[in-house]
């Protein structure tokens, strides 16, 4: 009597000595010490892969970070430096950037999926790019980072992010990351939510009188939404550290 798997015996007998002729012609082509790597992978026990990838997570994060450190450094950031990005990107939008040729029309649709490096021109990974590493001086800068702020009192940046996109904003340090559910209906019906699973991400740092840095930040996540996360709203809040009434927060719309 025939059963499934002796189909699926008498197919793989037919098609092994192909799939083994394609895997040993791609494997000649590959590199001396991947083929190594990958052997070494075969003879090893779960908990000893699992040490290996959070061993090579952990080195390639610490060279994202190093690179990250270089940029931000090279920003030279202060008062006018941070005076002269607000006048030039307070008012963006997702038309300008379209405009500007940051963005490429066919970018997918607020509210749907995260924007990726196809979807934006050459100019506008760029200034993603440059909007992360502002952040990050803004959030965390001091003089070891070649950032300079009078920073008078302490504030505290909370943020709403679909878990999914969560990855946009994991260059930040000293995060603290909290689970919730959200309901959102969209008026335009693109993007409801219905018990939505986001990450509240809380982040102290450092402002100055003026409350300079709040504008910096706000404007540098409205380009990081409408250049990656994509929310029809990104929502956020800031609040001063000192003080815990309702009357001491910022609340922040970023669209």
């Amino acid at each position: 009597m025939q059963t499934i798997e002796s189909v699926v015996r008498e197919i793989n007998k037919e098609f092994i000595p192909q799939f083994e002729e394609k895997l040993r012609a791609h494997l000649a082509t590959q590199d001396r010490e991947w083929l190594v790597e990958q052997i070494v992978r075969l003879t090893l026990d779960a908990h000893s892969l699992q040490e290996i990838d959070r061993k090579h997570y952990l080195e390639a994060e610490n060279k994202k970070r190093t690179k990250s450190i270089e940029r931000v450094k090279k920003l030279n950031l202060g008062e006018k430096k941070l005076n002269l990005f607000l006048a030039r990107y307070k008012a963006v939008t997702r038309e300008k950037l379209i405009a500007d040729k940051m963005l490429k029309h066919e970018a997918p649709a607020k509210g749907t999926e995260m924007i990726t490096d196809d979807s934006r021109t050459h100019e506008g990974n760029a200034l993603l790019q440059t909007a992360k590493d502002m952040l990050f001086g803004l959030l965390f800068g001091d003089k070891h980072l070649d950032v300079e702020f009078n920073r008078t009192h302490r504030e505290l940046l909370t943020l709403t992010v679909p878990r999914l996109k969560s990855e946009a904003l994991n260059f930040m340090k000293a995060t603290t990351e909290l689970n919730a559910l959200g309901t959102w209906q969209d008026p335009k019906s693109i993007a409801n939510d219905m018990r939505a699973d986001n990450v509240i991400m809380e982040i102290e740092y450092g402002e100055v009188d003026a409350e300079l840095i709040g504008n910096g930040i706000i404007t540098t996540l409205k380009i990081i939404n409408n250049l990656e996360i994509n929310e029809e709203i990104l929502y956020g809040r800031m609040t001063e550290i000192e003080q815990s009434t309702l009357i001491s927060q910022k609340l922040m719309k970023i669209q």
